[in-house]
């Protein structure tokens, strides 16, 4: 009897703590989908996946992405209604797909890049990279991307400094 009623005490705790976790998981996603739902109506616009699920610790390949979107959809209409695309996310998150990429082997690709080892990317260099290299940005990608990690003083992108932005803690 002692055994039993512990077990289930066990089970209740596992799943409590469980609920906990997944509730903390849907108010990140509800947060980061809130910052692109301007109309304040529970959708985004296709376009903003991306950037929600990157600002999630989440970094799908674009083919990865597409599938995503292509499940959360609402018949090709380029919306996405929050009623779709949170239990898809929380899946992802407690899934743990698409993780980010290790902080030592992003340094690794900056110093490929950097090939004179000054530290620092010039603009030009990163978008002759990012677009032309790999699974290529978009013009606007690179738009988005050059804002927020530029040092706009001198117009150079100081990698070392912007690992712990790219590399996100995506304990839940």
């Amino acid at each position: 009897m002692l055994l039993s009623n512990t077990i289930r005490q066990s089970m209740a705790d596992n799943k409590q703590s469980a609920e906990v976790i997944v509730s903390e998981v849907h108010k990140k996603i509800r947060a980061a989908f809130e910052a692109f739902d301007y109309e304040s109506n529970n959708t985004v616009d296709v376009r903003e996946i991306g950037t929600i699920i990157y600002s999630l610790g989440c970094f799908p390949s674009q083919t990865d992405l597409h599938d995503f979107i292509a499940e959360v959809e609402e018949d090709h209409t380029g919306y996405i209604h929050l009623n779709r695309f949170l239990p898809a996310m929380t899946k992802v998150l407690l899934d743990h797909k698409f993780p980010p990429i290790a902080e030592d082997i992003l340094l690794q690709a900056f110093e490929v890049l950097d090939k004179e080892k000054k530290g620092y990317l010039e603009l030009e260099e990163l978008t002759q990279y990012m677009t032309l290299e790999g699974e290529p940005f978009t013009q606007e990608e690179m738009d988005e991307m050059l804002t927020a990690l530029t040092d706009h003083e001198n117009n150079r992108i100081y990698y070392r400094d912007l690992l712990s932005q790219l590399t996100i803690d995506t304990g839940v």
